[in-house]
């Protein structure tokens, strides 16, 4: 499981205050989050996760429970919401109009920038400098808007590459390591009536924008009181020119992530590659246990896309502070302290984005053949885009699925769908008046 932007879409809301004041987030919403002391001098910090606690995971209140029993003088209160994503925003924007928001959420980075200009949440910046070595440049990014720090992160989708190596080694291929190795790679497979890549129009917002950031391109900075976008960099456009080449050559398995479709290819044996999120390894090959592909897939770096050994992101979550957090300092001291028990979140299903390589579970030595998965995973985190974040009203770019999809049919071109991205973002962010550099 992982907290990721999917299919999440925001209506323009038009904000209050001056432009300049949105970017700097100083408006208070009269938010009392939670989080404040008994007689006893006793700190109490409420915490709303959506994190799964499914079966034969380690549980949420249970790992609260030793932070407790370890830290008499800051008391923990953990309360999982059961609904999506979309309504625990809508909760945490009631709850703080109310004055009963808790000092701690668990927020997707694609809604990060959103939540902060409406004031919702604290800049922690100066308490977060001081458990900033603990996690990568790029994990930490998702917790930005411009030069403020909202929390710390929790987990993270840097993407990376899957592939078939019983079958790349019956073709004589090796996993690519550079965009015009894909291509090549690409084009074996599909001489051989296989494919090594697929093209997901329904993951085209999230896919594409972190394969730009892998490119090493930064759409979105927040400067000079104003915001400034460029989805069409010279990273984009290689990105976009590999992916209209193999679309053109028909080498490539064209269809959505989430479909009977892809499933069909996969166990089928007809895909046997595929750039997707680290978070896909908890499910990818499941539906390969008890055939003759199982435990034949490994895990690769994304190939360079012109920036070295970097990758984007594909959704992930982090725990910030809620505005008028009592106790901002004990809220982060514990933040900090749960996102680094790391085996304990990879129970979870997260790829977690705090330093240190978790253990690889059974489930995932064994469907990628005695891989360590997790070490793979982690070194992602490590790479990705250490500049990269989205704006507010990112779920509204959403579109470029849409865009995307004919670029897969033919009657659109790849190069269309970074086009959308830069109308779209800079028509949300004028629409929920926000400055825009022309």
């Amino acid at each position: 499981m992982i907290f990721h932007p999917r299919a999440t879409r925001i209506a323009a809301v038009a904000l209050t205050g001056v432009a300049a004041l949105a970017l700097s987030a100083c408006g208070s919403t009269g938010t009392s989050a939670s989080g404040g002391g008994d007689a006893g001098g006793v700190v109490t910090i409420d915490y709303l996760h959506r994190l799964p606690d499914g079966e034969g995971m380690t549980l949420v209140k249970d790992i609260v429970a030793k932070w407790n029993a370890s830290h008499p003088e800051i008391q923990v209160n953990a309360t999982k919401f059961d609904g999506k994503s979309t309504e625990m925003i809508l909760k945490l924007e009631t709850d703080a109009k109310a004055g009963t928001a808790p000092c701690l959420a668990q927020v997707g980075y694609g809604e990060v920038p959103q939540l902060y200009t409406k004031g919702l949440l604290a800049d922690v910046s100066s308490e977060a400098a001081g458990y900033a070595d603990h996690y990568s440049d790029g994990a930490l990014a998702g917790m930005k808007v411009g030069n403020a720090t909202v929390g710390l992160p929790q987990d993270v989708g840097p993407l990376v590459y899957y592939y078939n190596a019983a079958e790349f080694e019956r073709l004589g291929i090796t996993p690519p390591t550079t965009a015009a190795e894909l291509e090549s790679v690409a084009a074996t497979a599909a001489a051989a009536g296989k494919y090594a890549v697929a093209f997901t129009p329904d993951e085209a917002q999230n896919w594409l924008t972190g394969q730009a950031a892998a490119s090493g391109d930064v759409w979105f900075r927040a400067a000079d009181d104003q915001w400034k976008v460029d989805t069409t960099g010279a990273g984009s456009k290689k990105v976009a020119a590999v992916w209209q080449d193999v679309l053109d050559k028909k080498e490539a398995f064209v269809g959505g992530r989430w479909s009977d479709e892809f499933t069909k290819a996969l166990v089928d044996g007809q895909l046997i590659g595929h750039i997707g999120a680290a978070w896909e390894a908890g499910f990818l090959l499941d539906p390969l246990d008890g055939t003759p592909s199982a435990g034949q897939w490994r895990v690769a770096q994304l190939p360079d896309f012109g920036a070295g050994a970097m990758t984007g992101p594909d959704g992930g979550s982090g725990v910030a502070v809620m505005k008028g957090c009592a106790h901002p300092e004990q809220a982060m001291e514990f933040t900090d302290w749960l996102n680094t028990q790391v085996d304990d979140l990879t129970s979870q299903g997260l790829v977690v984005a705090a330093k240190g390589t978790p253990k690889t579970s059974a489930k995932a030595l064994a469907q990628f053949g005695g891989q360590d998965v997790a070490a793979e995973l982690s070194k992602a985190t490590e790479n990705l885009n250490p500049d990269f974040a989205y704006i507010p009203g990112f779920p509204a770019l959403s579109s470029m699925n849409e865009v995307a999809a004919a670029a897969g049919n033919g009657s659109g071109k790849v190069i269309d769908v970074f086009d959308n991205a830069q109308t779209t973002a800079v028509s949300t962010l004028e629409n929920l008046g926000l400055p825009v550099a022309k």
